[in-house]
């Protein structure tokens, strides 16, 4: 089994001060059969009293009410994760599967990651694409998402803030080009239209020295599960073309994006506002110190200042959603 430390700093800073912020988080990793978390803690500064719960999908949630004036609104989380290892998933399914998979779709809930979605649309760009790479049912359904899962990789490039959190599936589509969060998307919508239940899986990925990934080690990451007979829900990473287990670390998962986005709210008050964020996952064998966490500076600029990538430029705008788009 490994074990992950990870910590994710975001910081919003104002050009004015403004007199309360509303925050909703998804930051916690998610406990289950693959993984187990076996650490949170999330900083928040100014200090706050946060709350928590777990949403109709098992995600686990943050939130928190910063009523007093600020300037900046700095979030830490800092987790560890223990994950099983997990055996090779097959080439491929014996040719009964679609039938079965149609069986399981019969017996379970699965509406919800079947239907289009927000940012998974059935566009009349998405199904030129669909009919490009012959989606239709042909072979089996994990030969299927294996094959666009590999095609995805080689037919986009993954090119760092070329689209926006809210930006629509064609633009991906049209440019051929996006971050991961596009590459879900445009694999989610792929997979519904063959009415395979796929769902967006929002985490990490831990980069080690041999790990060659083109997605950037120091954000969050994005990736695709879908449901098929005899494995449950398999997880696939079209920006990298991996299968989705070992390095990847499950934070919170939806029909999209707009389920799960890591930081969500509001604030009060008319400014310009920086958004910057940083992620950090290390590796072990052993499991690390839960008592031995890295103690948090007192000044929280300091230490965003010493993260590893400038803030990006200012963005205008008056009680709007806050979100950070996964690359």
């Amino acid at each position: 089994m490994n074990f992950y430390s990870i910590r994710h700093l975001t910081r919003f800073r104002y050009s004015q001060p403004i007199s309360e912020s509303i925050m909703e988080t998804r930051m916690h990793p998610r406990s289950d059969s693959i993984q187990h978390c076996l650490n949170f803690t999330l900083s928040v500064s100014p200090r706050c009293r946060v709350f928590a719960y777990r949403d109709h999908l098992g995600n686990n949630v943050h939130h928190f009410d910063v009523p007093g004036e600020h300037n900046q609104l700095v979030i830490v989380a800092e987790s560890v994760v223990e994950q099983q290892l997990q055996p090779d998933i097959p080439h491929s399914l014996p040719p009964a599967a679609w039938g079965e998979l149609d069986q399981l779709i019969e017996a379970g809930d699965y509406w919800e990651m079947l239907l289009p979605s927000r940012f998974a649309e059935e566009t009349p760009a998405l199904i030129e694409l669909a009919k490009e790479m012959d989606v239709v049912r042909r072979d089996d359904p994990l030969h299927l998402v294996l094959e666009l899962n590999q095609r995805l990789f080689h037919s986009f490039d993954y090119v760092p803030r070329s689209t926006r959190v809210d930006s629509p599936i064609d633009e991906a589509i049209e440019s051929r080009k996006g971050v991961c969060q596009d590459f879900a998307h445009t694999l989610i919508a792929l997979l519904r239209h063959v009415r395979i239940p796929a769902r967006y899986v929002s985490g990490y990925l831990f980069r080690g020295r041999e790990d060659h990934d083109r997605s950037t080690p120091d954000a969050t990451h994005a990736w695709v599960e879908a449901l098929l007979p005899h494995l449950g829900w398999v997880g696939v990473d079209p920006t990298n073309n991996l299968i989705a287990h070992h390095r990847h670390i499950r934070t919170a998962v939806g029909r999209d994006y707009a389920d799960v986005p890591p930081t969500h709210g509001v604030f009060r008050g008319k400014t310009a506002s920086e958004l910057y964020v940083a992620v950090k996952v290390e590796a072990s064998e052993q499991p690390p110190a839960l008592d031995q966490r890295m103690p948090i500076p007192e000044d929280w600029s300091v230490l965003v200042e010493r993260a590893q990538r400038p803030p990006e430029p200012a963005i205008p705008f008056s009680d709007m959603q806050q979100m950070q788009q996964q690359q």
